[in-house]
């Protein structure tokens, strides 16, 4: 069943979307992801750092 959902939604994604806007929401979402990660990983190393001077 996912399978099928799968190809149904890249269908529908290839039908409606033009190559440009396509490319720009893969960006999008690429951009964001990485912008979170770089976030979670820069906390994390704050926490750790914070955690080491309070022993």
């Amino acid at each position: 069943m996912k399978k099928w959902s799968l190809y149904s939604m890249t269908l529908f994604c290839l039908l409606t979307l033009t190559s440009c806007e396509a490319v720009e929401t893969i960006f999008k979402a690429g951009m964001w992801w990485g912008i979170i990660l770089v976030v979670g990983v820069v906390a994390i190393i704050l926490w750790l750092f914070s955690r080491g001077k309070n022993s």
